[in-house]
């Protein structure tokens, strides 16, 4: 017997079955490796802009492209896609091996992309072809202001 959060994690070969009932179809995607407040917080706002709120994860290798130290990310995916599963305001979560997720948004067509109040709408990968099938792009503000890179900046100064 499976446990229920693992029902929420699919493959992204499957991102263009996502069931017509589950729309509107909300899109984020990042890291999420030491997940904090911020992240949480930021989930749950994106998840109240419509029904399905599906996280997309950057692989293990995908991190690291994103020269965020060679030390990341600290958790492996099955761990990060583990963790966000069993948010309650995750709906459903994949993961995506390239630099970006543009061939998941492609292939799921989302209703709304989101994204963190750091990227302005115009750099939002993605947005113009949400925006050319009628959806909406909003860039979420930060509530609390954390990182995991600082989070892991303070551990190391404590060593």
């Amino acid at each position: 017997m499976g446990l229920a959060y693992q029902d929420k994690i699919f493959n992204p070969k499957m991102a263009d079955r996502i069931p017509d009932n589950s729309r509107p179809l909300i899109f984020t995607n990042g890291v999420f490796d030491i997940l904090h407040r911020g992240h949480i917080t930021y989930l749950e706002e994106a998840k109240k802009l419509g029904k399905t709120l599906l996280v997309a994860l950057n692989s293990d290798a995908s991190t690291k492209k994103l020269a965020k130290g060679e030390d990341r990310p600290i958790n492996t995916l099955d761990d990060r896609l583990s963790l966000i599963a069993a948010l309650e305001s995750v709906s459903l979560v994949t993961w995506f091996e390239d630099e970006n997720p543009l061939y998941l948004i492609k292939k799921c067509r989302p209703d709304i992309l989101v994204k963190g109040g750091d990227w302005p709408e115009t750099k939002i990968i993605g947005s113009d072809i949400v925006k050319e099938s009628g959806g909406q792009v909003i860039s979420i503000p930060f509530k609390f202001r954390k990182s995991t890179t600082e989070i892991l900046a303070k551990i190391r100064q404590s060593q």
